[in-house]
């Protein structure tokens, strides 16, 4: 029987990846699982800090606690037994993803899917595409409810 001992769950603080956290927290209080919630951005260098922050002399620190701040609002509905993790990538967000759910050897990967199909997406693929590809545990993509599939 399948049984996830280690949870990733991919965010980019969208409500569909709010939704898939709330999957991933059942999953993870069921089986008394530890869930990894991954946020990754292509850089976190001055390219992405603001103004003031280079103004100020907090490039790129600035720019990190802001993104580590973000990430641990990602509170998940897990039971006591649950263990939550934060970390925070920098790279291509479908590459971070497959390399850490290696390197914490997790067993289910829990992420939301926009389900678009914009031209974009048709040449490159989505990052859900990209990752079910080239993971090697289990992928768990999750459609966010709309109003009509109430």
């Amino acid at each position: 029987m399948f049984s996830p001992k280690v949870i990733l769950h991919p965010t980019d603080f969208s409500d569909c990846s709010k939704y898939a956290l709330q999957i991933a927290s059942d999953l993870a209080t069921k089986y008394k699982s530890r869930i990894i919630i991954l946020h990754s951005v292509e850089t976190l260098g001055p390219a992405n800090v603001t103004f003031g922050e280079v103004a100020s002399q907090l490039e790129p620190e600035g720019y990190r606690d802001r993104l580590r701040n973000d990430l641990h609002q990602e509170k998940p509905a897990a039971g006591p037994d649950v263990l939550v993790d934060y970390l925070l990538a920098e790279g291509d967000p479908a590459s971070s993803i497959e390399r850490i759910a290696r390197e914490q050897h997790c067993d289910l990967i829990v992420m939301g899917t926009h389900g678009h199909r914009a031209w974009k997406r048709l040449l490159l693929g989505s990052v859900a595409e990209q990752v079910i590809r080239r993971a090697t545990c289990a992928v768990l993509t999750v459609k966010c409810p709309t109003s009509s599939d109430s």
